[in-house]
């Protein structure tokens, strides 16, 4: 009987191929998105702990300096005090985008992530001018001209150059160390730190790849996209397998009353949604690897860019990213199918072939749908309103989403309900009933079209606030028209008299590396000048901000560290054990994760008098005649003399690649929520004929019939875009006031764009539109024999 039951409930899909191929492309379209977002998550982290296990630095120690960058003689100091460390330069390569990380192959720790130099004259290579360069096969081709011979190694991360110390040093230009690390089992006879240099300090080893750390956001936020791809496409094989069910709940009825037993028979169709979760999720594993395929390059460009994290650009086929694909496949057909599955197993043995029984078990899970959704939305204001941290920003989006999603049906019921009381007609009354009935049968499909449509006006808001936010604070920032780099400071002080009676203002850009509040961070000295006065953007101040500066009794923090730590106008900051300053303002500085803070250059002067500004902000009459005099006259390379509008046009070039991956996943995702509406059109057209048949025998034409079903899709289309644009402005709140402070450190004004929104509503329409053609085609063409048919059936 059990595989008699099997053929049966088969032969169902063997009629429809249609409908089977509509759960089979959505589930492969939830799997693929969702698995194509795990790939491109693994791959980053994996480049992460690639390049954090350099020379050890998650788990060891290191040594710093309170009053300035360390150099060589720190170093020869430390060893002759008995210290067991080992020397670190690290920066980048200017113009290459490039790392530059130099090491001490003797000194270095024991299994550190660093080059193999055992083999026959590798060391003396490494060493000996000009020295070697070990590289990721990825960076061969972006290696510029004058390096050291480059050697490919699979174990460099990407973007990084690793060579000699005194090397890398040279490559730099610079004469300064970038930290020292302290080895393990260090000697018990070693001269205490403070007896050395009382600037020293000993910093605890990190708990993880800081990059890591401080991408987590943008992978959260790469999750959470994934999540609602793999949402909208849950909603194409829920209402395909909803429709599945209904159709058959005749043949439910004759297997039950030819002995089948109800537990087989939910045995049986469980069964057959697992086959269905096997093979969709096969087909999505595959297109999820070609989705991460053509996405990663974007996200290691985002990465890079914004983070400045080297992410590999190629693919690797991982076994957990995979088996993570069919488990989210099976949950997916478990969630579709729950449902249907649930209500069978609960109705009388006679009940599944009464449409009223199956109308009632539907009708409840529509009141309980409606209630869900209203109980998320009051979660989503409670944790917009109370929550705290990235996970209850993320929670309360997904809340604000699916209440949304969940209220659609009831929505539109009210609003067809509320429209039907001005048609006068009797072919509009039935329009407008008739458009209410069918409903429930896209609801589905309308909730995922309200999802995508929802996440686009979002994610546009955000990205449009972002964008004419940041243009502004670049026209602010960049006040000066030439930034100009030189190489030591025997040549900055010539330079300056060079260019001395062709400027108006010649500003020093100096900085060190210093701990605020716990965390790495940069310390700036700048001069009193008008330029900072008209121009810097200061979110608070007090009345005598840039005075108090320039007397060195106040410092400026950016939001970053004003947020992170609680520090505003009136706190003290702790730059060093021996050195606190009252915060006078705090300043926008988006695009930078982290801490900052500017005093006076005569304090900075005093307090590292080491440091020569090599970097200068320039403003003049005629830049571009001074930018051919220095590179021509005084002998600066091009690359070092860089204008205005070079550093905008990079920032800008950034920020497209910072979105560039979300906006390809909102396509994606409204592609397929276009895919879900044509699924439910075209399986509820064929369901459709009890409805139409009467309405034609009574004079309506075909064509007729056809046109009014487009406009009722229309309709739909269009209530639900209305409906997405308040969901979308909320999901853009979330996103600006609660996400981006928690994720970067800073909040962004939210600002709206209607002409996007009547841009989205087109295409809204357009999709409805082109999803509909074809089950309307198939109503205008259908033989006048076919609607006969439906008098001739006992109903």
């Amino acid at each position: 009987m059990i595989r008699a039951g099997a053929q049966a409930l088969w032969s169902h899909w063997a009629r429809h191929r249609l409908q089977l191929l509509v759960v089979i492309i959505g589930l492969a379209l939830a799997t693929g998105l969702w698995t194509g977002v795990q790939a491109i998550n693994a791959e980053a982290r994996v480049s992460y702990d690639r390049a954090a296990s350099a020379l050890g630095q998650t788990n060891l120690q290191q040594i710093t300096r309170a009053d300035g960058p360390l150099r060589l003689a720190d170093f020869v100091a430390l060893r002759r005090a008995g210290w067991l460390v080992s020397p670190i330069a690290q920066g980048g390569l200017r113009g290459t985008g490039l790392e530059v990380l130099g090491f001490d192959p003797f000194t270095a720790p024991q299994g550190a992530a660093v080059p193999d130099l055992r083999g026959a004259g590798d060391l003396s290579a490494f060493l000996v001018p000009p020295g070697v360069v070990f590289v990721h096969p990825e960076t061969v081709g972006r290696l510029p001209d004058g390096l050291p011979p480059a050697r490919v190694l699979d174990t460099i991360a990407p973007g990084r150059l690793v060579t000699d110390l005194s090397i890398a040093m040279q490559l730099l230009r610079s004469d300064t160390l970038s930290s020292i690390i302290v080895l393990e089992n260090q000697p018990q006879g070693r001269t205490p730190l403070s007896d050395l240099d009382a600037s020293y300090m000993l910093s605890a080893p990190s708990e993880g790849s800081d990059i890591a750390r401080l991408t987590d956001s943008f992978h959260l936020n790469l999750t959470a996209f994934g999540l609602l791809s793999f949402a909208v496409g849950l909603f194409i094989v829920h209402a395909a397998i909803g429709l599945a069910f209904e159709q058959r709940r005749v043949l439910f009825r004759t297997l039950r009353a030819l002995g089948l037993p109800q537990r087989a028979l939910v045995g049986l169709l469980a069964a057959e949604a697992f086959v269905l979760a096997t093979v969709g999720g096969s087909l999505g594993i595959v297109l999820g690897y070609v989705v991460a395929a053509a996405l990663l390059p974007g996200v290691a460009a985002t990465l890079s860019g914004l983070y400045g994290a080297s992410v590999s650009g190629s693919l690797s086929l991982s076994p957990i990213w995979w088996l993570t694909g069919f488990v989210m496949a099976y949950i997916g057909a478990a969630a579709a199918a729950g449902s249907s599955l649930w209500q069978l197993s609960r109705l009388p043995i006679l009940a599944p072939a009464m449409p009223r029984a199956w109308a009632r078990a539907n009708a409840r899970t529509a009141r309980i749908q409606a209630f869900g959704g209203l109980g998320l939305l009051t979660a989503a204001l409670i944790l917009g309103v109370a929550g705290d941290g990235l996970v209850a920003g993320f929670a309360c989006l997904a809340a604000l989403l699916l209440g949304a999603a969940l209220l659609v049906p009831t929505a539109l019921t009210l609003i067809i309900r509320g429209l039907s009381r001005f048609g006068t007609g009797v072919v509009t009354r039935w329009v407008w009933a008739d458009t209410r009935q069918q409903i429930p049968a896209l609801s589905l499909a309308l909730m995922a079209l309200l999802l995508a449509l929802s996440a686009n006006v979002g994610v546009s808001t955000m990205v449009g606030s972002f964008r004419g936010t940041f243009i502004g604070w670049l026209d602010q920032r960049l006040a000066s028209d030439l930034y100009v780099t030189t190489r030591t400071p025997a040549e900055a002080a010539a330079f300056q008299d060079f260019v001395a009676d062709d400027v108006h203002a010649i500003l020093p850009i100096i900085s060190a590396d210093i701990t605020l509040g716990g965390t790495p961070g940069e310390v700036f000295g700048i001069k009193d000048h008008a330029t900072y006065r008209d121009h810097w953007p200061l979110l608070e101040g007090a009345p005598d901000v840039w005075d108090r500066v320039a007397a060195g009794t106040g410092v400026l923090v950016n939001e970053q560290l004003a947020r992170r730590d609680d520090l505003w106008t009136g706190a003290t900051l702790t730059l060093a054990p021996d050195w606190r300053m009252q915060i006078v303002g705090v300043y926008s500085d988006y695009g930078n994760p982290a801490g900052q803070a500017i005093i006076g250059y005569d304090t900075f002067s005093a307090r590292f008098p080491d440091i020569s500004p090599l970097r200068f902000a320039i403003s003049a009459d005629a830049p571009a005649a001074l930018r051919d005099r220095i590179v021509m006259d005084f002998g600066l390379p091009p690359d070092n003399t860089i204008n205005q509008e070079e550093v905008k046009a990079f920032s800008l070039e950034v920020f497209e690649q910072t979105f560039l991956v979300t906006r390809a996943l909102n396509v994606l995702t409204l592609g397929v929520a276009g895919f879900a509406l044509w699924a439910s059109l075209t399986t509820v057209a064929t369901m459709r004929l009890p409805q139409l048949a009467p309405v034609w025998a009574l004079g309506l034409t075909r064509r007729h019939l056809a046109t009014l079903e487009m406009g009722r899709a229309l309709v739909l289309a269009l209530l639900t875009a209305v409906l997405a644009v308040p969901v979308g402005l909320g999901l853009a709140w979330v996103l600006l006031a609660i996400v981006n402070v928690e994720a970067f450190g800073w909040r962004l004004p939210m600002q709206v764009f209607p002409w996007d929104w009547a841009q989205l509503l087109l295409w809204a329409l357009v999709g409805a539109a082109l999803a509909a053609a074809l089950p309307m085609r198939s109503i205008a063409k259908l033989p006048p024999s076919e609607l006969l048919k439906v008098f001739a059936h006992a109903r």
